[in-house]
C-alpha cells in the first residue's frame, strides 16, 4: 500500500517517510507541489499526505488539480497553525482530513489508517480470511486466534494480499506496494516470501497462477 508524502521540509519529510515505512507502507516522496501532481497522474496512491505550503504549485494547487482531473485519493493535509482561511479551503476543495502541525506522529497514522479503510469501505482495521487474522495498526497476524511468529517483510506481503482479498495480486503489483522505486529487489525475493508464509498458514491458504499471480480466498 504506497503512499504519496508531499513536504518540502527535509526534516519533517524524512522522519515521516520513515515512520510510515516503519507501519508498512510505500512511500513516494515529493517536495514541490509539480512533482506531486505529476505522481497523482501516473500512479495509484492508497492515500496522500500533503502539505500546504509548498514550492512551484501550493498542497491547494495541487489538490483542486487532482480533484478535476476525477482522483478521488484520501487527501490528508498538514497546515501551520495560523493557516485557518487556508485549511477551510482546502476542505471545501475536496480534502478528507486535516492536521496542524506540530501534530502527533501516532494520532495521524491513525487518521490515514482511517482515510483508507473508509476508501476500501471497511469500518474497522482488522482484517480476517478464514481463521487468519491481520491487525496493521499491532503489526500482529494471528492463526486460530494464535500469534503468528512471521518477520516484516511476511507480514507486508500478507497484509496487501488480505487487503485484495478474493482476487488474483501480480508479483508487479506486490513490489510495487513493498518496496520504493530505489529499492533493489531479487528476482525470486517475493517467492521465497510466499513459501515461508505458506509454510506458517498451510499451503493452500495463499493460492496461485504462473503468469497471474496471487490470491487469499474472502
Amino acid at each position: 500500500m504506497r503512499i504519496l508524502l508531499v513536504e518540502d521540509d527535509s526534516i519533517l519529510g524524512s522522519s515521516l517517510k520513515r515512520a510510515l515505512e516503519k507501519h508498512a507502507f510505500g512511500v513516494d516522496w515529493m517536495r514541490d507541489g509539480q512533482s506531486a501532481l505529476e505522481a497523482a497522474e501516473h500512479s495509484d496512491f492508497a492515500a496522500v499526505i500533503l502539505d500546504i505550503n509548498l514550492p512551484i504549485l501550493s498542497g491547494i494547487e495541487v489538490l483542486k488539480g487532482m480533484r478535476r482531473a476525477g482522483n478521488t485519493v484520501p487527501i490528508l493535509l498538514l497546515t501551520a497553525l495560523d493557516a485557518i482561511r487556508r485549511k477551510v479551503e482546502g476542505l471545501d476543495e475536496g480534502a478528507d482530513d486535516y492536521m496542524v502541525k506540530p501534530f502527533d506522529l501516532d494520532e495521524l497514522l491513525a487518521r490515514l489508517r482511517a482515510l483508507i479503510r473508509r476508501r476500501d469501505g471497511r469500518t474497522e482495521s482488522l482484517l480476517r480470511c478464514g481463521d487468519v487474522e491481520v491487525d496493521p495498526s499491532a503489526m500482529v497476524a494471528r492463526k486460530a486466534n494464535m500469534q503468528l511468529h512471521i518477520t516484516a517483510k511476511e507480514f507486508h506481503l500478507l497484509k496487501v494480499l488480505m487487503e485484495r482479498s478474493g482476487r488474483y495480486v501480480t508479483k508487479n503489483d506486490i513490489e510495487y506496494a513493498l518496496y520504493d522505486a530505489y529499492s533493489t529487489v531479487e528476482s525470486n525475493a517475493i517467492e521465497v516470501t510466499i513459501y515461508n508464509l505458506r509454510k506458517k498458514l498451510g499451503t493452500d491458504f495463499i493460492k496461485s497462477i504462473r503468469g497471474v499471480g496471487y490470491m487469499i480466498e474472502r
